[in-house]
This record gives C-alpha cells, structure tokens and sequence, in this order.
C-alpha cells in the first residue's frame, strides 16, 4: 500500500548555502508571521475573514513595495509554502487538534519547505533554487529506489545543526500475521510494562543531564545579551537539549518498533498527558518519559505493516481491577506498587496487572463483545453495595 514516508538526513552547508538559508529562513517566517497578524486582526475587528487564497494575493502586492523588495531575493516557494502551513495551522486549531497558531522567533528552530519545482535532484545531488552548487548530504541510508520526492524541507534547530527531509510515497508491505497479542501499561518506573511479563525500563535520559544543562544555563544567564560569548552560551544549552532529544527519539523508535514487528494485536491506554503535567511533582518525569512520542510512534508504524492497535477509555480502572476476578479497589494510591485483592486472595503487581486488564479491554472493544470498557456508574455503585453487605 502506498504510504507517505520521509527520510530525514544531515548536511553541511557551505557559507555561500547557509547565508541564503538564512535569507530564505528569515522571508518564510515573515512571511508567516505578517500572515498570521492580518488574520488575527481581520477576527477581532469583525473582519471578512481572511483564507489562504487571500494571503496569497495579498503577499504578492506586498513584494512590489520598495520596502519589501528583499522577499524577492529569495526562492518564492518556500514562502508560498509557509502561507499554506499557517492555513494548516488554523485548520488543526478550528478542528481542535491543537492550540492557536503562534509567532514564529528567530531564535527557534528554522524550517523551509521546496517542492519539485524549486530543486533538482538526480538520486545522489540535491541542488535548492538559488543554490550553485549542491548540499553536501551525509547518507545515512539510501532513498527507495524509483521513488521521487514531491517536497524536500530545510530545517535548522537550535544547536545550529541543519537537516534535509525527503517526503516520498512508498509501497510499504505488511509484516507477516502473527498471533501475538499485547496490553501496554504506560509507568514512570518502568516505561512500558506488557501483559506477556515483560518489562522495558525508562532511561530518565534528562535527569541524567540535568546537572549539566543547569550548569551551562546559569552559565548562559550570565553572559551579556547580545555579546558572543552569551550566543555560545547558547548554542552549549541547545545542544546538551539536542543530546538528550535525540537519545530519547532513537530509544522510543526502537522499543516502538520492537513491539510492532512482534505483535499482531496492540492494545494500549489513552492518557491525558497534557492535564497530568499539570501535577508540578510529576511534569518533570512525565515529560522526560516522552509518552505522547511513543504513542504517536506505535499509531502510524501499525498502520504502515497492518498492525492492529486499540486505545481503550483513559477512565478505565486498569491498576485497580482485579484481572482475575474483575474486582474493583475504592482506591489505589500510585505509592503502591503491589497489592492483593482482597476476593481472590491473588497478589499483583501493579504494572503488570494494569497491563492485562487493559489487553483484555482492547480485546473487549476490538470484538465488540464481553465487559464493557468503562463500567457503568450503576454496576460501580452495585458493587460497592454488596461489599458494604459482606463487611457488615
């Protein structure tokens, strides 16, 4: 089945290639900004409300102004492309995907996206309009061969390291069926936790540069704004960032990856990560154990090889249910770990039983019979009922 696919590598650019970058960079996040203001503004005056096609002609009065005629100097793909990503952007908010688009800075990380008509490419070169020479790309894999990409993106994060992203449609087979089923139990202590008994750790890749990235952000605080010492203050911070984001991406690619070629049925919670970084004691170790990533990894790698993945209700009481005999605790705080139900006598981990019970709620979903996902607040009461009766 074709599947769109992009191939991410590094290059470095010669000076001549960085300083039109750079011009190319600074036009398209203008141009998206200026975009972004007049939308904003035509919204709270009561404005005809202004679409892409709209901003489209707008930009090209703009460039005839003496005042602007240094967004010509550059490539006119790159910033008709960032007109369509705002309109991207305003269409996620609309539907409610994401937030309000926001500014872009120039002290953030730079994008500029080319389509086939703004670069050549003949399999080993990749020459950017503008450009004389072509970028000097380090290989790390080969591209599919036959496949042709329809976008390259130019991006530059904050460590001053630059990347070239080909974005192709590839025919991606389907891993052979299998008939191993998986529940996924998302943890602090240990990353993920399967219903089979398995048990994959959290590195805590953060907390283990955190002295370090405390110490070059006192260091950079210190510096003088604006002087250079303080831009390679900086560039140290941004860099110890870079390390411990890219050990995280490459240890949550491996696991998601591992799990997907294993298993032909995943099962796995729906976590509102968003609202649990609010508790200021856990934000720091929810947000270094990257969940939303890993999630989002499992999701588009099951449906490239024909894997079957379910998200069953965040309000089902996976940790406090009994996989045994389904009974349900009042309470479980999350400083235990292990605990015994007190119908059965059967003693569980908590991770691993939280696991089990929600492999055999996705399965309950999946077959649209057995118990429900979440149960019911008359069945909840009724059990409660009856324990009152029995201790009584």
């Amino acid at each position: 089945m074709q599947q769109k696919k992009a191939y991410k590598y590094r290059f470095h650019p010669i000076d001549e290639q960085k300083q039109i970058l750079a011009q190319t960079f600074g036009c398209c996040r203008y141009a998206y900004n200026w975009a972004l203001r007049l939308r904003t503004d035509a919204y709270y005056n009561g404005q005809e409300r202004i679409n892409y096609h709209k901003t489209s002609a707008m930009l090209t009065e703009l460039k005839k102004q003496k005042e602007m005629v240094w967004l010509n100097e550059v490539s006119c793909v790159p910033v008709q492309q960032a007109l369509r990503h705002l309109d991207g952007a305003f269409r996620n908010f609309f539907e409610k995907r994401t937030g309000y688009p926001s500014f872009k800075r120039k002290g953030n990380a730079q994008a500029a996206e080319y389509t086939t008509s703004a670069f050549r490419f003949n399999g080993n070169n990749l020459t950017l309009a503008k450009m004389k020479e072509p970028l000097n790309i380090v290989w790390s894999r080969p591209l599919p061969e036959g496949c042709k990409p329809s976008t390259v993106t130019v991006t530059k994060d904050c460590a001053d390291r630059y990347f070239i992203s080909f974005l192709i449609e590839q025919d991606i087979q389907a891993l052979p069926v299998n008939d191993n089923q998986i529940g996924i139990d998302l943890g602090l202590k240990s990353m993920v936790v399967t219903s089979d008994g398995h048990s994959y750790g959290n590195p805590k890749f953060f907390a283990k540069d955190e002295k370090k990235l405390a110490k070059a952000q006192r260091r950079h605080n210190k510096k003088k704004k604006g002087s250079r010492n303080r831009t390679k203050a900086r560039l140290k911070v941004a860099r110890i960032h870079a390390r411990i984001n890219d050990r995280r991406k490459d240890y949550q690619h491996k696991l998601s990856t591992k799990i997907i070629r294993e298993n032909q049925f995943v099962c796995i919670e729906s976590l509102s990560v968003k609202n649990m970084v609010k508790n200021r004691c856990l934000a720091k170790a929810i947000s270094d154990v990257g969940w939303s990533e890993f999630t989002r990894q499992l999701t588009y790698k099951a449906q490239w090889y024909g894997r079957t993945l379910v998200n069953i209700d965040k309000w089902y009481p996976s940790s406090k249910r009994c996989h045994c005999c389904g009974y349900i605790l009042d309470s479980l705080p999350l400083s235990v770990r292990n605990w015994t139900c007190p119908e059965c006598g059967v003693n569980h981990d908590r991770d691993g039983n939280a696991a089990k019970n929600i492999l055999a709620a996705g399965l309950a979903v999946h077959n649209a019979c057995g118990e429900t996902v979440r149960p019911s607040a008359a069945k909840a009461k009724q059990g409660k009922a009856q324990r009152i009766r029995k201790a009584a």
